[in-house]
């Protein structure tokens, strides 16, 4: 018998309300610049709290992912080439939107021979064009560890550059075409390129982990000079992607999030609604 956990199964505190009227100003700001975010490609569950408080997390070069993973929902095609125009029209929305912390992410796409790092830096360009003091974020693929293209986000002057382990190294068959040591070496490499900025990494729990494997992983991110991470519940997009194995209650939650600041982390966000760049701007002033 499966052990995956069905959507109708969940527990309370996974059972969050959308209102379609939280979302309308900011889907129509992003529509009118063409615009893709993380939060509606990925059906993020937060989508309805963070647009009602005019916050979205950027999806720049396309909407359509080179790689084939079982737990994410961005669409697997052919991507178009990169707009020459979005960096710009991402500052005008981040400027509408007054965001003072801006989030931004893409699809892999390895598709292009830099992985889109010189569009990543020119998009950090034109926001921190209109204020240089906007705090800006972003959350890479792991650019087939090319190291001219990792120099590049290095340097592209983000305050924050994530990449996300996602799952403990057993269960990386969910992540197609990535490799848990390669993950960990571009966090590496990009503290080493800029000890300025601030790496971050994310990781999804109830895939089958278990709690040792979780523990080894927070000190494997330790020791590739990472000290920033969320950690959120693993939702199945829906049929053909990897099932839910456990919907983890939010003591456990807590008891990673105390393990992992006992052991040197700066800054842990973990719950089961936490997302990678949800409450993003806590982790600079907690």
């Amino acid at each position: 018998m499966s052990t995956a956990k069905s959507e109708f199964s969940k527990p309370e505190w996974l059972r969050k309300r959308i209102r379609l009227s939280d979302l309308r100003d900011v889907e129509a700001l992003l529509a009118k610049g063409k615009l893709h975010t993380v939060c509606q490609e990925a059906n993020c569950p937060n989508i309805g709290e963070c647009f009602a408080r005019q916050q979205a997390t950027f999806l720049i070069l396309g909407n359509r992912c080179t790689r084939h993973c079982t737990y994410c929902s961005v669409p697997k095609d052919i991507p178009l080439p990169p707009d020459p125009n979005e960096p710009e029209h991402v500052a005008d929305s981040a400027e509408a939107m007054g965001l003072r912390h801006v989030v931004i992410t893409s699809p892999t796409r390895d598709d292009l021979p830099d992985g889109g790092a010189t569009h990543f830096a020119a998009t950090v360009r034109a926001i921190k064009a209109r204020d240089a003091r906007i705090v800006v974020e972003l959350l890479i693929p792991d650019l087939q560890e090319n190291q001219e293209a990792l120099r590049v986000i290095a340097h592209s002057g983000a305050e924050i550059v994530g990449h996300n382990l996602e799952t403990v190294p057993r269960l990386y068959h969910i992540r197609k075409g990535a490799q848990y040591e390669r993950s960990l070496r571009v966090l590496k490499k990009l503290k080493a390129l800029n000890p300025d900025i601030r790496t971050k990494s994310g990781i999804m729990l109830g895939l089958g982990e278990r709690e040792e494997e979780v523990t080894t992983l927070l000190r494997d991110l330790l020791e590739h000079d990472c000290r920033l991470l969320s950690i959120g519940q693993y939702l199945s997009p829906g049929k053909g992607y990897s099932d839910v194995v456990e919907f983890v209650p939010p003591e456990r939650f807590e008891r990673f999030r105390d393990i992992g600041m006992a052991m040197g982390f700066d800054y842990i966000k973990s719950s089961p609604y936490t997302r990678s760049s949800y409450m993003a701007e806590e982790y600079l002033t907690r």
